[in-house]
């Protein structure tokens, strides 16, 4: 089976289209006003009718009051809820729907407690202090290894058309997540860049 790959940070519909196009399995939208890729649930009323069901919808959030996510997840049914902030194993577990929680571990004990989540995936990504993802800093490959163990994971930070091939032979995810890596700026993706990483990593996979 190939590898899952989610395009994340989408503010538009000409770059939602082209990602699902270029073969996407995901798409997240950032509803955290603080990123630079924040997309405002109304202007996501424009994209949202021209996505396919096939395709996962994923509405990204960070410490955010649960009854938003619930009234963002419920407006636009989303597929997958991701928690990319500081929250609790109570605070994800607690709404209905399949979530992805980010993770930044810096060393192998910031894994521990980690299968309290009851999550479709674990997203590894980098650590940087007072960011929550989005940076283009590399993951701690050998960590993303590990977390295998607790459930499936989507490797993140820092991937680009350059060094996906390495990545994924490196640590064997069962899916990607790129952003910054793909872009012409934080809130326009770069299309020949897409669609080179889309085609390495379904390769790779």
């Amino acid at each position: 089976m190939s590898c899952l790959v989610k395009i994340c940070g989408l503010t538009n519909v000409s770059d939602t289209m082209d990602a699902i196009e270029l073969g996407a399995d995901l798409l997240g939208f950032n509803f955290y006003p603080d990123s630079p890729r924040y997309l405002k649930p109304n202007d996501f009323k424009d994209i949202i009718d021209e996505i396919p069901f096939s395709i996962g919808k994923v509405g990204v959030f960070v410490n955010a009051d649960p009854q938003l996510v619930i009234d963002i997840a419920t407006e636009f049914n989303l597929d997958y809820l991701q928690f990319h902030g500081d929250e609790s194993p109570e605070y994800c577990n607690q709404f209905s729907r399949p979530f992805i929680k980010a993770v930044r571990p810096q060393k192998e004990s910031d894994l521990n407690g980690l299968e309290a989540f009851e999550a479709e995936f674990l997203l590894v990504d980098a650590h940087v202090q007072q960011a929550y993802g989005g940076t283009g800093i590399t993951a701690n490959w050998d960590l993303a290894r590990h977390c295998k163990n607790l459930a499936p994971i989507l490797l993140a930070g820092g991937l680009n058309p350059e060094n996906i091939e390495m990545a994924i032979g490196a640590v064997k995810p069962n899916g990607v997540d790129v952003a910054s890596g793909i872009e012409h700026s934080p809130r326009e993706k770069d299309y020949r860049k897409m669609e080179e990483f889309i085609k390495k990593a379904k390769g790779a996979g």
